[in-house]
C-alpha cells in the first residue's frame, strides 16, 4: 500500500493538481490496495485520473477497454500532451505488418486502449496475456448493462476476456448508472463483492427544461429561438444522421452562427477539425448524433438540446452532463412532439428469427446471410455456444426492459412536478431540495430569466490547431 504522501506527490509532478475532487482519492486507494472497483462519478469528475495516477505507483500495464475510438484517440492525445509516450491504441485501424510489430512490442507499452471487439481477437488476446496486465480499466461500464444482447455484443465476453488475462484489479468507470444497472455491470462481470464508489449524478448548475411542442414547424421554430438566445457554445442532438445535418445547413442560414454537423456519416479527418474547431469556439453549435460528446473534455459547454428524446434516462443525463462542466449556469432542454418515441422503437427494434431458423444456421443447414443486416450478430452468439433458445429469450428480454427505459424517458418529459427530483429518485439518490435555476417547474418563465455565461473564442496563443493535434495524437515529431 503506497502512503498519502506518495500519492500527492505523483498528482502534483505528474498532473498538476494538488487536490483531488470528490471520489477520486477514494477510488484511487481502493485499486492500489488491489480491490475490485465500481466508480460512478457525475461527468467532468476526472475520471482518467483515476487509471492514470496509479499507473505510475504500480509495476505493469494499465489496460483500458473502451467503446468509442474518438474517447480512445482523446485519451492518447491527452497522455501525449502530458510527455507519456508508452501509450498504444489498438484498433481496427492498425493491420498488417504495423499491428504484428505492436503485438510483439507491447511491453514496451504503459497504457494500452483498445475495445471490446479488439479483444475478442484471438492474436490481440495472446499477445496481451503475455504482458503484465496490473490494471484492467472498463470505461463507460454502463455500456455492459446496455449494449449487450442487441448491440455491441462483445461487452458480454469482458468477463471471460479478464480471467484469461489472470483477473487483474479491475475498474469499473461510469457516469450513471441506477442500482439495477450497478448490479447487472457486476453480475456480467463476476465481480460481486467489488468495492463500490458511488457519487451523485446531480449537477445543479444545469437548469433542466422539456418543451412539449405540437408540430415539426413549431419543434423548429422552438429550436430556432433558442440557439438565438443561448449562443453557445451548445450541442443539439438529433437521432438520425440526416436531419442532424440538414438542421445544421438550416441554422447556419438563419442565424449568424458558426454550425457544424457530426456523426458517424462525416468523413473522419472532418470530424476532427470540427472537434477541434468546437474546443477552440470557433463553432457556437454542434448538430450531432449520441456519436458526438464522449471523451470531449470542453468545460464551457452552455447547452445541451434534445431535438429528439434519448432511449433511456442514462443516456440522457450522459449527454446532458456534458455542459457546464466548468460549474457555471448551463441549460438542458428536450423537445417533444407526441409520438416522438416512436423513432427510438424503431432504432431499438431487432426483428429475432424463429428458433427454427437458428438451429438450422447452428448446424449448417442455412446462411446465416438470410437474416439480413442482422446475420452477424445472431453469428456472433451461436458462434460463442449460445443456444437458439438462450439467444430468444435473451433477446425477449432486452425488448422488454428497453421498452420500460423508454417508458421512463417519457414519464420524465411528462412529469408535472420538479424534473430534477424525479432524475434523483430513479437513480436511487435523494432530492435535498431546489435551487432558484432548477427546472422548468419551479421556473416557467425560464427563457426570460434564465442567463447562461458567454464564452469567448479563445485567443491564439491557446488555440491548438488540428494539425498539430493530429501529430500530438500519433507521436510524430518534427525534426
Amino acid at each position: 500500500m503506497k502512503n498519502k504522501q506518495e500519492i500527492l506527490d505523483v498528482l502534483q509532478n505528474h498532473f498538476g493538481f494538488d487536490d483531488f475532487r470528490p471520489g477520486q482519492e477514494e477510488t484511487i486507494n481502493a485499486l492500489l490496495e488491489g480491490k475490485d472497483t465500481l466508480s460512478i462519478l457525475p461527468t467532468g469528475a476526472g475520471k482518467s485520473l483515476l487509471y492514470q495516477l496509479p499507473a505510475y505507483l504500480l509495476s505493469g500495464t494499465i489496460l483500458i477497454v473502451s467503446p468509442l475510438i474518438s474517447l480512445m484517440q482523446d485519451q492518447v492525445d491527452r497522455l501525449h500532451r502530458q510527455g507519456e509516450k508508452r501509450v498504444i491504441m489498438l484498433s481496427g485501424q492498425l493491420v498488417g505488418k504495423e499491428r504484428a510489430s505492436v503485438l510483439r512490442n507491447l511491453k514496451s507499452f504503459k497504457f494500452i486502449f483498445t475495445s471490446p471487439e479488439m479483444l475478442d481477437n484471438q492474436q490481440v488476446l495472446t499477445a496481451l496475456k503475455k504482458n503484465k496486465i496490473v490494471l484492467m480499466v472498463i470505461d463507460e461500464a454502463h455500456c455492459i448493462s446496455q449494449w449487450g444482447p442487441d448491440f455491441r455484443p462483445e461487452y458480454l465476453l469482458l468477463k471471460e476476456v479478464r480471467q484469461q488475462l489472470g483477473s487483474p484489479t479491475t475498474l469499473l468507470l461510469t457516469a450513471t448508472a441506477t442500482p439495477r444497472i450497478r448490479q447487472d455491470i457486476l453480475k456480467k462481470m463476476g465481480m460481486a463483492t467489488a468495492y463500490q464508489v458511488i457519487k451523485s449524478v446531480d449537477r445543479p448548475n444545469i437548469f433542466l427544461a422539456v418543451q412539449s411542442i405540437a408540430t415539426q414547424k413549431e419543434k423548429d421554430g422552438e429550436l430556432l429561438k433558442l440557439v438565438q438566445k443561448f449562443t453557445g457554445p451548445g450541442i443539439i442532438y438529433f437521432a438520425s444522421r440526416k436531419l442532424a445535418s440538414q438542421m445544421a445547413e438550416w441554422l447556419e442560414n438563419q442565424t449568424d452562427l458558426n454550425v457544424a454537423a457530426y456523426h458517424a456519416g462525416v468523413a473522419p479527418i472532418e470530424r476532427f477539425r470540427i472537434q477541434n474547431q468546437f474546443m477552440n469556439n470557433e463553432l457556437q453549435v454542434i448538430c450531432a448524433t449520441s456519436a458526438f460528446g464522449m471523451g470531449i473534455d470542453k468545460n464551457d459547454i452552455r447547452y445541451v438540446i434534445h431535438y429528439h428524446l434519448p432511449s433511456n434516462l442514462e443516456n440522457y443525463l450522459q449527454e446532458i452532463g456534458r455542459a457546464g462542466r466548468d460549474g457555471k449556469q448551463s441549460l438542458a432542454v428536450l423537445l417533444y412532439a407526441n409520438g416522438d418515441e416512436m423513432i427510438q422503437r424503431q432504432l431499438t427494434s431487432v426483428d429475432v428469427p424463429p428458433v427454427t431458423i437458428l438451429e438450422q444456421i447452428k448446424n449448417g443447414k442455412l446462411s446465416a446471410n438470410i437474416l439480413g443486416e442482422q446475420a452477424s450478430l445472431f453469428e456472433f452468439y451461436l458462434e460463442h455456444s449460445f443456444t437458439p433458445q438462450q439467444i430468444i429469450t435473451m433477446f425477449e428480454g432486452r425488448k422488454i426492459q428497453t421498452e420500460k427505459e423508454l417508458q421512463e424517458m417519457v414519464a420524465y418529459i411528462k412529469e408535472d412536478g420538479c424534473k430534477r427530483e424525479y432524475l434523483l429518485t430513479y437513480f436511487g439518490e435523494q432530492f435535498a431540495g431546489s435551487n432558484e435555476f432548477c427546472c422548468d417547474y419551479e421556473l416557467s418563465d425560464w427563457e426570460a430569466k434564465l442567463i447562461l455565461p458567454v464564452s469567448q473564442p479563445l485567443s491564439e496563443n491557446n488555440k491548438v490547431g488540428w494539425e498539430d493535434r493530429l501529430k500530438a495524437l500519433l507521436n510524430i515529431t518534427e525534426n
